[in-house]
């Protein structure tokens, strides 16, 4: 089809769409473009502008958003929208460009020449990223955190110079086709996710390669040097490798749980020794971090009450942790692995057509006293786990397992040996007892995001006495 205007397809509008329409309403490089918005939910116009509408901006909305992309000149792909979607890939074939904000603003730093470093991995970016852009900001760096976390990358490109660093978390579906990638690569760890959306999982390696792929000589990359997977990645960069080495003795001190948040830490320090950064101001900043909301956050703790006469419960409490940000069966292991103390997990949500077979490994040698599950994938879960040893119960909703969790935690076995309230394994409980929420699953069959399943949650959890 012969394209007889330039316009531009903006496919998304969520927080990322709406920056990049602002940016592109000012740019004077795009000044002759017609623009459209393209979103599945209503769109309002006082989005874009002060006043309302603008003469150069179009709204298509509706089932059929993404009907006729092929009449666009450039395509801007939020990340919510999978690269491989039908609809894009015809446009492509007709010669439309298809790009991101990522990319442009990846494009727009190299003319500017300021430092970007980009982390990714399976989890543990938010964590990373968080940790880097604190340590440079103690050393008094002009540094700015966006992409996946923080700001949409596109809003903070007008306040950039030479001296600036731009610390990116960068999901697949961010890396995924992209042109340019940045000067330090950060990659943590690789296992299947998001398999919903990628078509399997080499597809989702290959979108995580984007990290590396455009590096140039004279650009890093950092990586474990014994972490699984990376390999495939690794090897598509023409940077220079710095594998870094991973003890569990590092950091000592932190505040944040489990052996995955030492090993964030520990690549946050490496990094940021590269950058010459002095070791106290990185040895302060990262004992002193608390760690990230829905990501292991202890939420509260309740005294377990104890028969009249019995002095064995007394000194035990029960302590909540949110860990919603656990969209898969690797971070929930993880987080089962991050404490020693006996514990209840409660898990379940949308499947991402993930084997479960990681959490099942974890919770045959480990103290889970209880399982209960929730959700719409709730059945799969029991059948991968059910050889466990550690009994499950089913629920309908968030509410009624953190209700019921609540019940079975208050009639643990009053005795020296604390055990499950269905007769399942025993194991001793001292001062803790741990009530861990970590989905291990998606949350879009009840909630918007993560985010919003955290709160519930954590509001759920504060009612109780």
């Amino acid at each position: 089809m012969i394209k007889t205007h330039k316009k531009i397809a903006i496919l998304g509008f969520a927080r990322e769409g709406q920056a990049l329409l602002r940016y592109l309403l000012k740019s004077p490089d795009y000044k002759n473009y017609e623009i459209a918005i393209c979103d599945r939910k209503p769109v309002k116009s006082l989005f874009f502008t002060k006043g309302g509408k603008n003469k150069r901006v179009k709204i298509i909305s509706g089932e059929k958003y993404l009907k006729n992309l092929e009449i666009f000149d450039v395509i801007f792909r939020s990340p919510g929208i999978p690269y491989m979607t039908k609809e894009i890939q015809e446009a492509a074939k007709s010669g439309t460009k298809i790009t991101s904000s990522t990319e442009l603003f990846l494009e727009q730093t190299k003319k500017i020449k300021c430092l970007t470093i980009g982390i990714t991995g399976t989890k543990g970016k938010s964590t990373t990223s968080t940790l880097i852009y604190k340590i440079l900001k103690a050393a008094k760096r002009d540094v700015y955190l966006a992409g996946n976390i923080g700001k949409p990358a596109i809003e903070i490109l007008p306040r950039l110079s030479k001296k600036s660093i731009v610390v990116l978390e960068m999901s697949s579906f961010q890396l995924q086709e992209l042109k340019y990638s940045p000067n330090i690569a950060v990659i943590l760890n690789i296992f299947p996710d998001h398999l919903d959306s990628h078509k399997n999982f080499k597809e989702y390696i290959n979108a995580k390669a984007g990290i590396v792929k455009n590096q140039i000589i004279g650009d890093k990359i950092f990586y474990f040097n014994n972490e699984p997977g990376l390999k495939p990645i690794i090897a598509k960069s023409r940077a220079k490798k710095i594998p870094v080495k991973f003890t569990k003795s590092h950091f000592v001190n932190l505040k944040i749980n489990g052996i995955h948040n030492i090993k964030n830490a520990l690549m946050a320090a490496e990094v940021c020794r590269f950058l010459k950064i002095k070791e106290n101001i990185i040895k302060k900043t990262i004992e002193g971090f608390k760690g990230l909301e829905h990501r292991l956050e202890l939420i509260k703790s309740i005294k377990i009450p104890v028969k009249k006469h019995s002095d064995i419960l007394k000194n035990v409490r029960m302590f909540f942790y949110n860990d919603s940000a656990s969209t898969n069966p690797q971070t929930t292991a993880a987080a089962i692995k991050a404490f020693k103390e006996p514990k209840i997990l409660i898990a379940g949500g949308k499947d991402k057509k993930l084997d479960f077979k990681p959490l099942a490994n974890t919770l045959k040698n480990s103290n889970t006293l209880e399982i209960i599950l929730f959700g719409e994938n709730k059945n799969k879960i029991k059948k991968a786990i059910s050889k466990t040893g550690v009994p499950i119960i089913l629920t309908k909703d968030l509410k009624g397992a953190v209700n019921l969790t609540y019940k079975k935690a208050n009639k643990l076995k009053t005795s020296a040996e604390g055990g499950s309230a269905s007769g399942g394994k025993n194991y001793k409980l001292k001062t803790k007892l741990i009530i861990l929420f970590s989905p291990g699953s998606a949350s879009f069959d009840m909630f918007t995001d993560y985010k919003e399943r955290g709160k519930v949650f954590k509001k759920l959890t504060k009612t109780l006495r």
